[in-house]
């Protein structure tokens, strides 16, 4: 009698399909998912070390640039003289006072100031119709005379000058002179006291013609006496 196959209670026998062999009924394994598909175990994402690096670089840019600018905007002490010490310990030079000048009318000079022919001495006269206190000068001619004259510029404001560099005449004002002039450093107008020209009225004549320039008359005569040692202003015209 053949042999029975011997059926295990505990395992099912599998049904027979036509066309169908026993081994392609049983179940495969599963083949593991592709490579592309895994997942790696998560790690922890840590800061990447050049951006700490450049982070830290800008900020020390920025401290030392703001550090310099503090520095450079704070006021700067003033610097000391180099030698105090020795500045100190000299003593210092007084403005040397200007010479007084005596005021007419009145005594204004004396005759030893104008001993020699050509010297002159300066001034100060006081109008009697303005009050004002005008610059004048006196002259020592050749012959001897003594001639005053207002150094006001007649009817207008600048100072004339009384010039003996004979050469300064004739290159400043183009007046070949043969001795000292009065000059009109405004207009180039220049004066001669030996001569005479119209005064204020029109028969008086007043030293100082014009002989060069667009000057309107001589300059304002003043009253010279000599009275004693001294020379006095008396009046002006």
């Amino acid at each position: 009698m053949p042999d029975e196959k011997k059926v295990d209670p505990f395992k099912p026998q599998q049904p027979t399909i036509p066309g169908v062999s026993p081994s392609d009924g049983k179940p495969k394994p599963e083949a593991p998912p592709p490579a592309e598909f895994s997942v790696a175990p998560q790690q922890k994402a840590s800061p990447p070390i050049k951006f700490i690096a450049i982070a830290g670089g800008s900020a020390l840019v920025i401290f030392v640039c703001v550090l310099f600018w503090v520095r450079s905007s704070l006021p700067k002490p003033a610097a000391a003289p180099a030698d105090t010490a020795s500045a100190s310990a000299a003593p210092a030079v007084a403005p040397r006072p200007a010479a007084s000048l005596l005021t007419g009318p009145g005594p204004i000079a004396t005759a030893e100031d104008l001993s020699k022919s050509w010297s002159a001495k300066r001034f100060l006269f006081r109008n009697a119709l303005t009050g004002q206190t005008e610059p004048a000068m006196v002259v020592r001619l050749p012959r001897g005379e003594l001639w005053g004259f207002s150094l006001l510029e007649p009817f207008g404001n600048c100072e004339l000058e009384f010039v003996t560099d004979l050469d300064k005449i004739r290159t400043d004002y183009r007046y070949k002179a043969d001795h000292p002039m009065v000059v009109d450093p405004c207009n180039h107008t220049v004066y001669d006291l030996l001569r005479y020209g119209g005064g204020a009225a029109n028969d008086e004549l007043v030293r100082g013609v014009i002989v060069q320039g667009t000057g309107i008359r001589p300059p304002m005569a003043i009253e010279i006496r000599a009275e004693g040692k001294d020379i006095v202003a008396v009046r002006e015209e």
